[in-house]
């Protein structure tokens, strides 16, 4: 499970290490001798979570020793209880202090992001609806965050802008309205796609579904509204994405309607970081 370790993240973690490491490491240096001798430590979870990003933490920690030995406990994925033991480590003590930041930076914020996707995946247990992401990710991170994402439970919605066409509301107002865009995206996109198009009323509901649409997104609308839109558009056979402003509050009342995809930004650009730690083992 390691697609997501692309040319670009080997990138992203280079320059994280660049960031931390760049000046060498004043403290290490000045309080071990040499590279302080092969310790062993822990990766150690000080609270429930998901885990996901142990094998970004690998690439981190090969990446400033080859000699630091990492042994997962766990798989990505997995739900883990405060107290759990996630990873062995071994390796020159300088070597291991100078990648803990930035491995622990990688670790706790992507594993922040799918303990958050899965409290939405257990939110809609049993309904048919699906809660996806959004393109509101961490510049730079979105390969990873849309990883752990899925490690969490919850899908992918588009990976960028030329993975899926979503008419979305300023393309209506700079077109002229819902009718002419579906038209225009009809006639004019490449023939896999499907024509997803977001609507905010049930009278641009009507445009889109006369003009041809596959999916439509209601957006920011009430859940009676919802309701109403999910039975006319099922007549059609077209699928209902819901979004805007979903919470862990709201999203199980939205997955009750009928609807088939929930996006959640909330899912990123909400998700708090969780606690890990590195434990080194006293000599």
């Amino acid at each position: 499970m390691n697609y997501f370790l692309t040319p670009a993240v080997d990138e992203l973690i280079r320059l994280a290490i660049e960031e931390d490491l760049g000046r060498g490491d004043i403290t290490s240096y000045a309080v071990l001798d040499g590279d302080g001798g092969v310790v062993k430590g822990v990766l150690l979870a000080k609270q429930d979570l998901v885990m996901f990003g142990l094998q970004v933490a690998r690439r981190v920690f090969e990446r400033v020793d080859p000699k630091i030995e990492m042994s997962p406990r766990v798989p990505e994925g997995a739900r883990v209880a405060r107290g759990t033991v996630l990873a062995d480590l071994a390796g020159p003590a300088i070597s291991l202090l100078a990648a803990e930041r930035t491995a622990l930076n990688f670790l706790q914020r992507l594993s922040g992001v799918a303990t958050q996707s899965r409290r939405f995946a257990d939110a809609v247990a049993g309904t048919k609806a699906r809660v996806v992401d959004t393109r509101k990710t961490t510049p730079g991170w979105r390969a990873l965050e849309k990883a752990a994402v899925a490690a969490g439970g919850c899908g992918n919605h588009r990976a960028d802008l030329g993975s899926g066409l979503l008419i979305k509301d300023n393309h209506i107002a700079a077109c002229g309205g819902v009718r002419l865009a579906v038209e225009r995206a009809r006639a004019r996109a490449p023939h896999p796609l499907r024509v997803e198009v977001e609507v905010t009323s049930l009278e641009e509901l009507d445009e889109a579904l006369d003009a041809g649409a596959d999916v439509v997104l209601l957006d920011n609308m009430p859940l009676p509204s919802i309701e109403e839109a999910v039975r006319v558009a099922r007549e059609k056979n077209v699928l209902v994405e819901v979004s805007g402003g979903v919470t862990l509050e709201t999203v199980a009342q939205i997955a009750r309607t009928g609807a088939d995809l929930i996006s959640a930004g909330a899912l990123t650009h909400s998700a708090p970081s969780v606690d890990i730690s590195l434990e080194v083992e006293a000599k």
